[in-house]
């Protein structure tokens, strides 16, 4: 995952000066990994989709996209992000591959990877290439090592941190993404701490692990409303019997307590000079600014996912058959994108907003987060609520006054340079 690369953009408009743009998640693997990580949103994929046994995305295919991906965007900048499974499963090869650009068109590549294939050849190869790189890590090992382990069980931590090491010593950016799950959400200073001071990312992604219970059989926003529990229910968290979430689900309350106490470690010494995604939004959105992460972006559906037989689906997590939006060898990913279809998608996270969201005096902050996540129903009974809410709301209002602090902080520095 490297969601915070993707950037968080309102559907399209027709007026004036307006950029077709869009960003597509390319899984050249489909779900195939070398890793068999507990709380992996993708592994059932390969028995879901029943898509062809090679699992690869072939020459022809991969020609057909990159061609699409640049013709059908006028920004200039075009950003192409390889995810999986293990994309470094189809080695250097396959990368080398020429790509194309139009005049004044940028080209940058994101490769979201869980580091244990990387070697000396790799990294030449995405330092010469100017990759970003997003890298999968859980903290410390005790952390990581909980449910981020090979296929015959074996811990992952000493190959994932050589990679930061090696990444290091080749002078190549990378983000690291942290899972927060149930093992880890209860020691945020002791994860924070050794990302910033032993990983020494360009950034840090935090992703709260939300998977409900029946997420390999069920597609999101498919499940019976009637069977949601409220706001206030015990199912509403994890390692509860009747629980919606699975149980290595992050705890609500939690996600609250995990950003809080990072917050406050980064404001009072960091900030500045450690760069963590969700607080770059939050700064962000408190000054009146989009938020620059989709979870939080009033609107979405600019972010598809594309899998290896070029099926286009609606959105990463939305990898599933009702949000399949067609195939690129039959119609082109920026008609897909551009459909009435993905538009209704894209708006409908704010139209189903519960009316508790709209009234929120945190709503301009959180705009519900990612629909994936409205497992719950409000302490009224109304559907739509997002499992985090509680813990959002915790973080909201903890960073309040430091967010506004930084903004005032901000305006003035501008108001001396005017």
């Amino acid at each position: 995952m490297m969601p915070s690369t993707v950037p968080s953009l309102t559907p399209n408009s027709a007026g004036p000066g307006a950029q077709r743009r869009y960003h597509a998640m390319v899984k050249p693997t489909g779900s195939i990994c070398n890793l068999d990580c507990t709380y992996c949103y993708y592994l059932h994929k390969e028995r879901l989709l029943g898509s062809s046994s090679k699992f690869r995305i072939s020459d022809e295919l991969l020609d057909t996209h990159i061609r699409q991906y640049i013709e059908g965007q006028d920004s200039p900048e075009v950003v192409f992000t390889w995810q999986g499974g293990e994309p470094t499963l189809l080695g250097l090869k396959f990368f080398a591959k020429e790509k194309y650009a139009r005049p004044k068109q940028t080209i940058h590549n994101d490769l979201q990877t869980n580091g244990t294939l990387l070697d000396e050849d790799w990294a030449k190869f995405l330092r010469q290439n100017n990759f970003l790189v997003g890298l999968s890590i859980d903290g410390p090992e005790e952390f990581h090592d909980a449910h981020r382990r090979a296929k015959n069980g074996a811990p992952t931590f000493a190959k994932v941190f050589a990679a930061t090491q090696l990444l290091h010593s080749h002078g190549i950016r990378f983000n690291s993404l942290t899972v927060v799950n149930r093992v880890n959400a209860r020691r945020p200073l002791d994860v924070y701490r050794f990302l910033r001071d032993e990983v020494r990312p360009y950034q840090m992604q935090f992703i709260p692990c939300v998977e409900q219970r029946d997420f390999c059989q069920i597609a999101p926003q498919k499940w019976e409303a009637q069977t949601l529990p409220r706001y206030d229910s015990g199912a509403a968290h994890p390692r509860n019997p009747e629980s919606v979430v699975t149980d290595w689900s992050v705890d609500p309350d939690d996600w609250g307590f995990f950003l809080s106490k990072i917050w406050d470690e980064w404001y009072r010494r960091d900030y500045g000079n450690v760069f963590v995604n969700l607080f770059e939004t939050a700064v962000a959105q408190w000054m009146g600014m989009d938020a620059l992460t989709c979870v939080y972006h009033e609107f979405c559906g600019k972010g598809v996912a594309l899998e290896h037989d070029g099926s286009v689906y609606s959105c990463d997590h939305y990898v599933y058959p009702e949000y399949k939006l067609g195939n690129i060898q039959e119609i082109s990913s920026s008609e897909l994108v551009f459909s009435e279809r993905q538009m209704g998608f894209g708006f409908s996270k704010f139209s189903s907003l519960p009316q508790r969201c709209r009234s929120c005096k945190y709503l301009f902050a959180c705009n519900g987060e990612c629909p994936k996540n409205r497992l719950i129903r409000t302490p009224e009974g109304e559907f739509g609520l997002n499992y985090l809410c509680s813990g959002l709301l915790r973080f909201w209002e903890h960073i309040d006054r430091d967010a506004q602090e930084i903004c005032d902080r901000i305006a003035r520095g501008n108001s001396r340079m005017a």
